[in-house]
């Protein structure tokens, strides 16, 4: 069993891999807010186990590490698009330069 759940997590991690690095740069915006809505669900998810009163050590230890690296990439997903959306603004001496010319 943990030999097929394994193959498995690797299996996922080559596909992901090959369909991540195939998307073009104009979509890794919008491929950025999806990942932060499926982080949101680990979030929640986490907290759910942790609250349900889990009585295995390791399952509550997994939900904690899913908390941890869930928020991470939640928080780290919103500065980086939040970021790229900000490339797309007027700084306001430019906007004056359009005006003028």
């Amino acid at each position: 069993m943990f030999l097929a759940n394994l193959a498995i997590l690797v299996l996922a991690g080559f596909v992901g891999f090959a369909v991540i690095s195939k998307v073009p740069n104009t979509l890794h915006t919008p491929l950025m807010s999806g990942t932060n809505a499926i982080h949101g669900i680990v979030l929640l998810g986490g907290v759910v186990v942790l609250g349900s009163g889990v009585d295995s050590a390791l399952s509550r230890a997994l939900a904690v590490v899913a908390i941890v690296f869930g928020t991470i990439n939640v928080v780290g997903g919103f500065l980086v698009t939040d970021r790229m959306l900000g490339m797309f603004k007027q700084r306001r001496s430019d906007a004056g330069k359009e005006t003028e010319r």
